[in-house]
């Protein structure tokens, strides 16, 4: 029915003018007892009242509760007085449901192989049927495996409590990076971090030691052949050795390079270190931008020959260059070692 049909029709036959003003009222005119109306019902019943008060006006009506004029004319359509249960929302179940197409032997073979793997999706199941002569369609067997459930024949396994716990390492020196840690000087934070790198003519990568100031971005470099506790250990000599500040706290990811003799010997020389949370690469993205760096400005351009060697005189060449010629965008196209001095004048001034 048209909208122009059903205007036409109200206004003819006096359809959308309530007989009373109140809910009570109505129910006065019916002979059965009166019901409860949901809030969805007893919202639309409101509407119409509304809409009566208000000179059956249905533009005017839509535009102050918000709603589409076709909304307010189906429910103009469908008002009785005597049946107010009309204005309760309709089941929108189809007409016609899809009638099951498989057999009960199909359904119990379906049941019988979900029990035996009650992890298995219907895809796996299905192969595990064409194996057997049950030939089912993946969709079918899953449209079979959702009946079983909605009758209460077949049940999801509940998941069992039992965990399986990773070893954590006792830690007694690592902690994690307190929130209120103050990083304002340099030394007060250095980020260490390994990288992996493999040369032409080497089959056997070497692992680069990173350390980097956050504050000055001074950085020491160190090569090894492998990322042991005992090469750690090393870059903390030479951070002791080449930093041109003491060294207060050190931050570094969960490797085991970093346990052992590393947290021990941190401990031992009274350094704080901090640990990060796993997978968390981020938090120690002062190091990775400076390892991008090395990776670009050094490796790919080294001449020297691929032997620990030759390799370690180079690197320390590149450190060199790194913190005392090479201008940094941070630091305003100071070098490290310019940035430091600057901070020392303005401190002795102060």
């Amino acid at each position: 029915m048209s909208q122009s049909t059903r205007r036409s029709r109200h206004r003819q036959a006096g359809v959308g003018q309530l007989v009373a003003p109140t809910h009570g009222g109505l129910w006065r005119l019916s002979a059965a007892p009166p019901v409860e109306l949901s809030a969805r019902a007893r919202a639309r019943l409101a509407m119409l009242e509304w809409h009566r008060d208000h000179g059956h006006n249905v533009s005017l009506t839509a535009r102050h509760f918000g709603w589409s004029r076709p909304t307010v004319y189906r429910w103009l359509d469908r008002y009785d007085p005597r049946h107010l249960g009309r204005l309760e929302d309709r089941s929108s179940r189809p007409a016609r449901c899809r009638r099951p197409t498989w057999t009960s032997e199909q359904r119990l073979a379906v049941k019988r192989v979900r029990e035996a793997h009650p992890r298995w999706g219907k895809a796996k199941l299905a192969v595990l049927l064409r194996r057997e002569g049950t030939g089912l369609s993946v969709s079918m067997t899953g449209r079979i495996l959702e009946r079983l459930r909605h009758s209460g024949e077949l049940t999801e396994p509940r998941p069992s409590r039992a965990r399986a716990r990773r070893h954590r390492p006792s830690r007694p020196h690592a902690v994690r990076m307190p929130r209120d840690y103050a990083v304002t000087d340099p030394g007060d934070l250095v980020g260490l971090d390994t990288m992996e790198i493999r040369l032409d003519g080497d089959s056997h990568p070497y692992k680069q030691f990173t350390a980097r100031d956050l504050v000055s971005r001074w950085d020491t470099l160190e090569l090894a052949r492998s990322a042991s506790a005992a090469a750690a250990v090393a870059i903390l000599d030479a951070m002791a050795a080449r930093m041109p500040f003491p060294l207060r706290a050190v931050q570094v990811d969960g490797g085991s390079e970093f346990m052992a003799g590393f947290e021990a010997e941190c401990s031992a020389r009274g350094i704080a270190l901090f640990v990060l949370p796993p997978r968390s690469p981020k938090l120690n993205g002062h190091v990775e931008r400076a390892n991008g760096t090395h990776r670009r400005e050094f490796w790919q351009v080294t001449a020297a020959e691929p032997d620990l060697d030759s390799l370690r005189p180079a690197l320390l060449a590149w450190e060199t260059c790194y913190n005392t010629v090479r201008p940094h965008q941070a630091l305003g196209y100071l070098t490290p070692a310019e940035w430091l001095e600057r901070r020392r004048s303005e401190d002795a001034e102060v």
